[in-house]
Order: structure tokens, then C-alpha cells, then sequence
């Protein structure tokens, strides 16, 4: 290989989502000292020449670096934890934040079934001595704190019935709330926290099919104006959609480091369920790409082989 090509390797084996360990190991380790000053000259996108004229790492590079050496141990970590542990500590870590994650909270309380969202909540109370509906009312003050709360504290009815008649009557309590938008802000709409936070999640599809008959539109394309209620009614009826919609929009080079995060928690918390074979199915007929072809093109060494092992059990 020639010495352009292996410093275009190594830039890439430093770039996108993990790092390339063993192109650091096969050509990193054997530079000497002469090859990694061209190296360093060569690459102003990682250094930058200080004014008593040697080439230094970019601040934010170094923090990125460490961020990508992490993240395998990140994933693995969380992988192999208790689902209920697992989702205790990403609710807490998401309320942690100075800004709270408000989607890692929604997709959390409503992707899971009833007896896991019950089984998160005793978890949190043995891992931190306090309850997470306690937590959220402490950390969120906006109008969103009402819906936060009701949503983990849920226990959905998971049978098969659901009364068609109600789901149609609800159907039109979103039809009105959403004419009345302007005047009213809809997340304080006492109906429609009641309604997303105690129906079933066959109910919550059924009010979507009777509201697109009603309206022939969508009902979370109609929530466009409010974020979290379109989060929440995307994790309660098609979660498929959502996961596929953070999936594409993290797979990229460019993103933040929350963003780049989701990559890890969504495939590892679906990674036993049946919604990774929909993820994949919903993933690659609307972007055009297998799910594993995009984490092959964005993601570097194990922590790439460590996400293309996990999706492939749903195979």
C-alpha cells in the first residue's frame, strides 16, 4: 500500500462510529516517527500547526477519539446487562443530562412490554433509592412533565381485545384537539395524555386506522407540531418507524454524539425482540439499503462486527 493510501486508511480507521483496531495495530504501530510527522502534516482535518511550529491533535478530535475507543465497551456493557437494569440506567442517564433526552425516555417507556417498563421501574428503585416517575417530575419542569410521568408509570393491557367503538369515539378526541391546536397547547390536553398513557397498543393502532378514515391523513404526521406527542404515538403504534428514522439519521459521519449514541441503544435494546426483523424490513424499503450494509459503510472494527453480529440473529 502506498504511504497516500495508508494515510487515507488510517484517517478513515480514526473517522465514522468505533475505531479500526487492528489498521492501527497492522500500520499505525510499524510508522516510525518521520512517517507519523508526515502523517500529522498531512491531515489538518485532525491537527493543526501551533505557532512554535509542531503539529498538534485538535481538542476536539482527542474527545472524539476517546468517545469512538468507548464505544465497543459501551455497547457490550449494556448488552450483557439485566433488561431491566439496563433500561433503569438509560432512563437515569437521560434525566442526568443538562438538557434531558426526552426521546431516549419516550421510546423506552413505550417500546417495552408492561412487565419490562414494571420490571425498569423496580430496577431504578434498587439502583438509586428513588422512583423514576419522583426523578422526572424533578428534572422536567415544561408542560411535557404530565405525560412523562403517566407514560412509565403505565401497565398496558396487553390481550388481544379492543372495543372498536371507543377507539373511534378517541380517534375523534385527536381530531378536535388538533383543530384546536392553536388555541390550546396539545400535550396539555388532558384527554390526550389520558388516552396515550392507559390504552393498550392495539387500542392506540386502531384510534391511528380510525383517524386516517376520519382526516385521510396520518396521525403522527399530523403531530408534526409537537415532537414528543409524534414520538410517542410513532413508539406506541409503529415503532418500527421510529427505530428505522433514528437509525438512518445516526448512521452518518457528521452527527452529534447523542445521535451517534442511539446506534448502540436502539440495536442492542431491540436486539431480542421482533422488532429488529421489522426495524430491517421497514430500514431497507424506505432507504433503498440493508441495515447491515449501512453499519458496514459508517462503522469501524469490533464495534462494527459486534452491531452486524447482533442484527443478524433476527435473520
Amino acid at each position: 500500500m502506498s504511504e497516500a493510501n495508508e494515510f487515507a486508511a488510517v484517517t478513515k480507521a480514526f473517522s465514522g462510529l468505533g475505531v479500526d483496531e487492528n489498521l492501527f495495530i497492522s500500520s499505525l504501530g510499524r510508522w516510525n516517527r518521520y512517517q507519523r510527522e508526515s502523517y500529522r502534516v498531512s491531515t489538518p482535518g485532525f491537527f493543526k500547526e501551533d505557532e512554535r511550529q509542531f503539529q498538534r491533535w485538535s481538542d476536539h478530535h482527542i474527545l472524539q477519539l476517546r468517545q469512538e475507543f468507548l464505544r465497543l465497551k459501551d455497547a457490550v456493557v449494556l448488552y450483557t446487562m439485566h433488561p431491566w437494569e439496563r433500561d433503569a440506567r438509560l432512563f437515569k442517564e437521560a434525566l442526568l443530562l443538562k438538557i434531558p433526552q426526552h426521546d431516549v425516555l419516550i421510546e423506552t417507556a413505550c417500546t417495552r412490554s408492561s412487565e419490562d417498563l414494571l420490571g425498569a421501574r423496580k430496577a431504578y428503585h434498587s439502583l438509586f433509592e428513588h422512583s423514576i416517575e419522583e426523578d422526572i417530575a424533578h428534572h422536567i419542569k415544561a408542560h411535557e412533565r404530565k405525560l412523562l410521568v403517566a407514560l412509565v408509570s403505565t401497565y398496558r393491557y396487553e390481550g388481544p381485545k379492543v372495543n372498536d367503538d371507543l377507539a373511534k369515539s378517541e380517534a375523534k378526541v385527536f381530531v378536535n384537539a388538533l383543530k384546536d391546536a392553536k388555541k390550546k397547547n396539545l400535550i396539555e390536553d388532558e384527554e390526550i395524555v389520558r388516552i396515550l398513557s392507559i390504552r393498550s397498543k392495539l387500542h392506540l393502532k386502531a384510534i391511528c386506522s380510525h383517524y386516517k378514515e376520519m382526516t385521510g391523513n396520518f396521525l403522527d404526521e399530523d403531530l408534526d407540531g409537537d415532537l414528543i406527542l409524534k414520538q410517542v404515538v410513532q413508539c406506541l403504534c409503529s415503532p418500527q418507524t421510529y427505530f428505522s428514522k433514528n437509525l438512518i439519521a445516526s448512521l452518518s459521519l457528521d452527527v452529534e454524539e447523542s445521535a451517534k449514541d442511539s446506534v448502540t441503544r436502539v440495536i442492542v435494546t431491540r436486539a431480542d425482540e421482533n422488532d429488529m426483523k421489522l426495524i430491517k424490513e421497514e430500514f431497507q424499503s424506505k432507504y433503498g439499503s440493508t441495515l447491515a450494509a449501512k453499519i458496514q459503510e459508517v462503522a469501524n472494527g469490533s464495534y462494527r462486527d459486534f452491531l452486524l453480529t447482533i442484527i443478524a440473529k433476527s435473520d
